[in-house]
């Protein structure tokens, strides 16, 4: 049986988890009508990713007898000054979930929850690369500065990040394994 506090926390997280996927997909749109199709596609990415996430949370509530609670979802901003600053709010945005993570972690040792804390733990580590990621992509970006040929370059790189085949697997994008 989940804690009362930690569950209520966990269902803050995914509700945040969703936030994030909601914002991914407001920078795909804005990528998208902007012309980065590449960039569009890599948010698009994390858009399935981070639905993954909260998916994955919403699992674990349930497996543990806990009672999901799905929040309204706030509003993302729909716009942005230019592509490094979106993927440096990405980044940022990105760091904020890994502190928000080590909060449920330090909340269920304080409760002497294990199950909760592996679960975390996952998840913190999972963030390794998730903040690697944005950060590796405003830095490049950063890097490019006004050239539109690198501009142009990576965008067309980024139209290659593909799925986790976890997350495709977890979201049910990929066919069921067949019956015994």
């Amino acid at each position: 049986m989940l804690n009362a506090k930690v569950e209520q926390a966990i269902n803050g997280q995914i509700n945040y988890e969703f936030y994030s996927a909601y914002l991914y997909l407001a920078m795909a749109a804005w990528f998208k009508q902007e012309n980065y199709n590449g960039f569009s596609h890599w948010m698009r990415i994390q858009y399935l990713e981070e639905t993954f996430h909260a998916q994955k949370q919403f699992d674990f509530v349930h497996d543990r007898d806990g009672k999901v609670t799905l929040q309204e979802i706030a509003k993302p901003p729909h716009s942005w000054k230019s592509p490094l600053d979106a993927f440096k709010q990405a980044y940022e945005h990105e760091q904020t979930v890994t502190a928000r993570l080590g909060d449920i972690d330090e909340l269920a040792l304080k409760n002497r929850d294990q199950l909760t804390h592996v679960l975390m733990q996952w998840f913190i580590n999972e963030q390794i690369e998730e903040e690697a990621n944005a950060k590796d992509m405003a830095d490049q970006i950063k890097m490019a500065g006004t050239s539109p040929d690198v501009l142009f370059r990576l965008d067309r790189e980024a139209a290659a990040r593909a799925v986790s085949p976890l997350v495709t697997a977890g979201i049910g994008l990929t066919a069921a394994p067949a019956a015994p």
